[in-house]
């Protein structure tokens, strides 16, 4: 049995598995911020940004993630794939002799690091400039909102090497872009550049790269503008949309509203 990882403790610790956290009052920024190594991700990365995930302030209610460098982030380190792998972690060839029970909690512990940013107490943004490859589209996919540079080149690389998108991908892709969409952009690995972004849904927005911060941040801005209860009650009118027949969104929609009438007009359950 592989012995568990401890997950890093501390900012310091975030910031060396290349993850930092700042945090705006309402605003928490999350970075990459290893820019020489393309952002490249490790276990160490996934279980940094699982630990900024349940640290974030109560008080947060945007979250923008940015990486530094040319690139949002490359990927896999693809010492993952090699015998030697990356010390101190299980590489695939560890990882594929290990229990059903173990490799099914291996992987659940890594797709943590990507499912926290759908919750509902929080809008995410992802800011993506240059490459964003396989972990690196599943992490810009996690996000609620992308807001992309003209830069950027999005790819799902994992059936190209014999596996599959395992890192929560696979359903906000297929959402956005449809089944037979989703079905080609990860079967082939092909890159999908800002203006295709754009057209498919997959970028909310494309800017120059230059403005690629400063549109980000603007989002965040009107998104905090907002009240914070009307935007939690919107968004998971939105999300469970999809599960609902017309008739019980059309409830939903009524519960929500009515809980919004007697929260403006101070009257309690």
């Amino acid at each position: 049995m592989t012995a568990p990882v401890p997950t890093p403790a501390s900012p310091a610790d975030w910031e060396a598995a290349g993850v930092r956290l700042e945090v705006e009052g309402e605003l928490a920024v999350v970075t990459l911020c290893q820019p020489k190594r393309r952002n490249a991700q490790s276990p160490a990365m996934w279980r940094a940004l699982t630990a900024i995930g349940r640290e974030l302030p109560g008080a947060v209610r945007v979250v923008l993630l940015r990486a530094e460098g040319v690139s949002f982030s490359a990927g896999l380190d693809r010492a993952m794939f090699t015998p030697e792998g990356i010390p101190g972690e299980p590489n695939f060839l560890a990882l594929a002799g290990s229990s059903d029970q173990e490799l099914d909690a291996a992987i659940a512990g890594y797709q943590d690091a990507f499912s926290w940013w759908r919750r509902p107490d929080v809008i995410t943004i992802a800011a993506v400039q240059g490459h964003a490859v396989g972990a690196g589209f599943q992490l810009a996919l996690a996000c609620d909102l992308r807001v992309c540079a003209e830069d950027v080149q999005f790819a799902m690389r994992e059936t190209s090497l014999g596996l599959v998108p395992d890192l929560t991908g696979t359903k906000p892709l297929t959402e956005l872009v449809g089944y037979s969409r989703a079905l080609e952009i990860c079967a082939t690995g092909r890159w999908v550049y800002g203006k295709e972004a754009a057209e498919l849904g997959l970028a909310n927005l494309v800017v120059p790269a230059a403005e690629l911060e400063a549109a980000a941040r603007d989002l965040a801005a009107a998104l905090l503008a907002a009240p914070r209860n009307a935007v939690i009650e919107t968004k998971a009118l939105l999300q469970g949309a999809a599960d609902r027949s017309y008739q019980e969104q059309i409830a939903a929609e009524r519960a929500a509203q009515a809980r919004r009438l007697r929260d403006l007009a101070g009257i309690g359950d």
